[in-house]
Parts: C-alpha cells; sequence; structure tokens
C-alpha cells in the first residue's frame, strides 16, 4: 500500500482551495454591496416616465413607479405583487407615496400632459396643468402655445425672487442679528461696569441695527408680495384644483415628453443640485454641500492633528524608548487602543475635550460671552475642533502602528551610514529614517482616514448636528470657526434612515448619500496614494 506521501495530491492543497472560495466570496459581497449602493443612488436623480394609473375601486394614480414587491401572504406557487407610487403633494393625500394592488390596475397610459414639479416645500408633485397666472396678472390656458415657454420663463423669475428673498433673510438680516447680539452683550457688559459714555453709544448702534432690520424685513415682504402673484392652477388624479405658487417650484418638467438626451440634462440638473445645495424638507430633498465640506474639513483636520502626534510616539517608541517590560505594556496597549469601540471615544470627547478643556477655554478666553450672553459656551459646547480631535485619538494607534514598521522597514545600512558620517542619531531620524519612511507613514494616515471619515457615533456627542445654519469656513473673522457644529456625510445617513419623518422619501437619499460618502473617501485616498507613490519613488531603495 502506498504510504501518504505518495499522494499526487500535496498536503495543504485542500487549504489553498478554501482560501481561494473565502476570497471570492468576500469580493462577491463587497461587488454586490457597491452595485447595490450605486444602482439605487444613481436612479434617484432619473426621471422615468410617470404613468396615469386606473384601479378597479374607481381610483385615478398619476405616479412615478418607486418599487414593486411581493403582497405580504401571497402563496409562493403563486405570488401577488403590489405596486408603489410616489404621487407627492403630501399636503393634500397625506403621504407622498400609495401601495397599489397589481391585480387592481385595470389600465395604465402615459399622457403627454402630466406635469411634474420639485417644490420647496410638501415633496413632488404630478398633476395635470390648467393654467398659468403670470406676474403680471395674465391668465394663460394650458391649450395656448405660448403656455409652455410663459411657464419656464416664469419658473426662472421665481427661482430668482426666491434666491434674492434668501439672499436677504440668511445673510444681511443674518448678518445684523450677529452684530446686535455683540452690541447687546457689550452693553450688558458696560452697564455692568458703569460705563456711561460706551452705554450710550452702544444703544445708538443697536438703534441703528434694529432700523436696519426693520427695513431689511420691509424689503423681504416686498420681494414675497411680488412673487405671489405667479402661481399654475392645475389638477391633480382625482380632479381637484391645486394652485402652486411658482415661488415654490424648483424644477418643472413633462415626465411623458422628454427625450433621452431631456432625461439626461434632468438628471445633470438633479445631479448638481444635491452635491452643490443646501438640504431641505427635514434632509429628505435638496443638497448636501454642508455635510459634504463638514465631512471635507473634519477628516483634513483629523489627518494634521493625528499624524504628527503619532509619528512622534512611534519615533520614541522605536528609536529612543529602553527595551524592556513597560515597552511591551504600552505597545500592547496601543495595540489594545484600536479595538475600543467608537463610542467609548465619543464619550471620552464630551467629557474631556468638551467639558474640560472646552470649559476652561471659555472661563479663560471668553468670560464676558458667559457673563453676559445667559452663560452660552463657545467652546463648551460641541464643535468641529472636538470632532476632530476625538476622532484623531480614535485613529492613533493606526499611525503609531504603521509609523513604526515603516520605521523598522528602513534598512539598516542607511542608519549605519548616515552615524558613520557623523550625524547625530536626530539628524538620522530627520534626514534619513523620516524621509524614507514616509510613504509607509502615509499608508497609516490612508487607513485613519478611510475609518474616520465614516465614524458616527463619537461625532454624534461632540459636535454634529441635523442641520447647521452656518459653515465653520465663511468670510467673517476669523474665517474658519473651528467652534462650530457642523453636518457630516455618515450622521446624515443615520439621520435620513431611522430619524426622517417619512421613511419612503428618505430611502432614495440614504443610497445616494451613501454613495457620495463612498465617492468623498475613496477621492480623499488616492490624492493619500498618489502623494505616497511620489515620495515612494523617491527612495527606491528602501522596502515597504
Amino acid at each position: 500500500m502506498a504510504s501518504s506521501s505518495d499522494s499526487s495530491t500535496p498536503r495543504g492543497e485542500a487549504w489553498v482551495w478554501f482560501s481561494g472560495l473565502g476570497l471570492i466570496i468576500g469580493l462577491g459581497m463587497v461587488i454586490g454591496l457597491l452595485s447595490l449602493v450605486v444602482l439605487n443612488g444613481v436612479t434617484v436623480f432619473w426621471a422615468p416616465q410617470v404613468p396615469v394609473a386606473k384601479v378597479d375601486d374607481g381610483r385615478t394614480i398619476i405616479g412615478q413607479l418607486a418599487q414593486r414587491r411581493v403582497r405580504a401572504g401571497s402563496l409562493a406557487s403563486e405570488p401577488r405583487y403590489e405596486l408603489q407610487y410616489q404621487v407627492g403633494l403630501r399636503e393634500l393625500n397625506g403621504n407622498s407615496y400609495v401601495w397599489v394592488d397589481e391585480a387592481k390596475i385595470k389600465s395604465e397610459s402615459f399622457p403627454a400632459d402630466v406635469l411634474g414639479l420639485e417644490r420647496v416645500e410638501n415633496g413632488p408633485a404630478f398633476v395635470r396643468p390648467q393654467s398659468l397666472r403670470k406676474s403680471d396678472g395674465k391668465l394663460i390656458p394650458v391649450t395656448d402655445p405660448a403656455f409652455e415657454d410663459a411657464f419656464q420663463v416664469e419658473v426662472a423669475a421665481a427661482t430668482n425672487i426666491r434666491e434674492k428673498l434668501v439672499e436677504i433673510t440668511r445673510h444681511r438680516i443674518g448678518d445684523v442679528n450677529s452684530e446686535m447680539d455683540k452690541a447687546r452683550v457689550a452693553l450688558r457688559r458696560a452697564e455692568d461696569l458703569k460705563l456711561a459714555a460706551e452705554v450710550a453709544a452702544l444703544r445708538r448702534q443697536i438703534a441703528g441695527l434694529e432700523e436696519r432690520f426693520a427695513s431689511l424685513q420691509a424689503e423681504a415682504k416686498a420681494v414675497v408680495d411680488r412673487g405671489a402673484v405667479a402661481s399654475l392652477v392645475s389638477r391633480d388624479a382625482s380632479g381637484r384644483e391645486v394652485v402652486v405658487p411658482l415661488t415654490q417650484v424648483i424644477r418643472a418638467w413633462f415626465p411623458n415628453r422628454l427625450d433621452t438626451w431631456g432625461r439626461i440634462k434632468l438628471f445633470i440638473s438633479r445631479l448638481g443640485e444635491f452635491v452643490f445645495d443646501e438640504p431641505r424638507e427635514a434632509n429628505t430633498e435638496g443638497g448636501l454641500m454642508p455635510a459634504i465640506f463638514g465631512t471635507l474639513v473634519m477628516t483634513v483636520f483629523m489627518s494634521l492633528m493625528v499624524t504628527p502626534f503619532g509619528v512622534i510616539t512611534a519615533i520614541y517608541l522605536r528609536e529612543y524608548a529602553q527595551q524592556g517590560s513597560v515597552l511591551r505594556i504600552v505597545r500592547i496597549s496601543v495595540n489594545n487602543l484600536a479595538g475600543v469601540p467608537s463610542i467609548v471615544f465619543g464619550v471620552f470627547g464630551l467629557g474631556f475635550f468638551v467639558y474640560v478643556l472646552g470649559g476652561s477655554i471659555d472661563r479663560f478666553f471668553f468670560a464676558d460671552q458667559l457673563k453676559y450672553n445667559n452663560n452660552t459656551p463657545v467652546f463648551g459646547t460641541g464643535g468641529l475642533l472636538w470632532c476632530s480631535l476625538t476622532l484623531a485619538l480614535m485613529t492613533l494607534p493606526v499611525v503609531i502602528v504603521a509609523t513604526e514598521e515603516a520605521l523598522a522597514a528602513v534598512p539598516r545600512g542607511m542608519r549605519e551610514a548616515s552615524l558613520a558620517t557623523g550625524a547625530s542619531k536626530w539628524q538620522t531620524i530627520r534626514d534619513i529614517l523620516l524621509p524614507a519612511s514616509a510613504p509607509g507613514i502615509l499608508t497609516g494616515v490612508i487607513l485613519a482616514m478611510a475609518r474616520g471619515a465614516g465614524e458616527v457615533a463619537p461625532l454624534m456627542l461632540v459636535g454634529v448636528v441635523k442641520l447647521a445654519p452656518t459653515l465653520p469656513l465663511d468670510g467673517a473673522a476669523p474665517f474658519l470657526h473651528m467652534d462650530r457644529k457642523f453636518m457630516h456625510l455618515g450622521f446624515h445617513v443615520y439621520d435620513l434612515g431611522f430619524q426622517s419623518p417619512d421613511s419612503d422619501a428618505a430611502r432614495p437619499m440614504v443610497f445616494a448619500t451613501t454613495l457620495l460618502l463612498i465617492c468623498l473617501v475613496v477621492c480623499l485616498n488616492i490624492g493619500a496614494i498618489w502623494i505616497r507613490n511620489r515620495l515612494r519613488a523617491r527612495f527606491k531603495g528602501a522596502s515597504f
């Protein structure tokens, strides 16, 4: 009998096949997840045809088909399906979506006069237009050949009015309110210190600001009155008259008339709005510019904070610390720190960074703000600075370990050659080891960025909010406001998925926001990888 050593199958080959199978399964799961996110995220911006469906109970539905699923309780051998339509007009229908048994739909048609409207409030609307009331009061029926051109002109004019109103209410009135808050704090301080001349000057300043405020309010009211005339008179699927003020219309299109190029242009327009505009309707519509900006700024500042601390710590542990049991305990602690749940870092950030460190900064540098502005904290509350520091602390072990490995990978001959020429140990580290290990250090920074950009739990405790009225970066001194709260794409996904009042309307935005977060992380990593490769090309003698 042949021994086991004579077998034609090499020992361990079965495990190679199992490893390959595991790799295939893992890649399949990743590809499947990315495909699901991309498919559902991209189709949010595509405009399909909108049917008019007649149901056997006498109802008529005008809406965009959202999804098709098997009805609960139907037999597996004879499944019954139901369709979900996005009908819009939430103020009239109560909900933006309705479910209909597919078997009860008698007919579907795609009439050319169906009009889709994206509105500032109450979601979209799918109606059949009847007439247009222009801003000059003239009424144009839908049968008039000039209806469509006049309608698009009025929509563009209403958009300008809406932008003008935002510019007045948010920017100009916002600036006046900010100056008034500062003046009132200064007035309370002057009254407390009994500075009569300063009190009189501040009261005159506040009176002037109140006059500016009243003037801007009157200007805003005039803009609103000017835009209140233009409106669209239409009917919904039930024949009810629906009057839509054009100042509420963001975009209008005839979905059953669009050709492929028209749908592509609408797709690009929606995608641009998603990337560059602000959110609306409880974050279920509109854009994500504040969340994109907040995520990007927070990730960059986190990287800038974690890199020097991680590199300095790794240099000490690798080059200066005495080998022994204490050093082993420190390394074990660093490795274990990488496995601590992120919410624990959030609690630490809230307790130490926000309450202790931020509270101390307020007491030493913003005492007047606390005393004369109802004890309102500046740095003693969540903000961009504390979020960046918390995530820097959380990702610190990754950078430390990667830097230590990069330093250890530098050939010993390079160290010895530097020391042999008379260079000190610090000169060797600064001029030889750090440049040669830079690609490996950047590898750790890339991993830290990838983890930090997607974290949500700690940020919920130390500065992220559902809706931030202002960005951390603006034109007011000191331009970069590290004390401000901000929006984050990861928290935006959580908020849409679990806190949205309209889950059906939020679901498409969840996929779109997830896709955008993935793209942002990939772009950040590509930039860091490009820098790493450039550095690696300069030090080909080192092995990493």
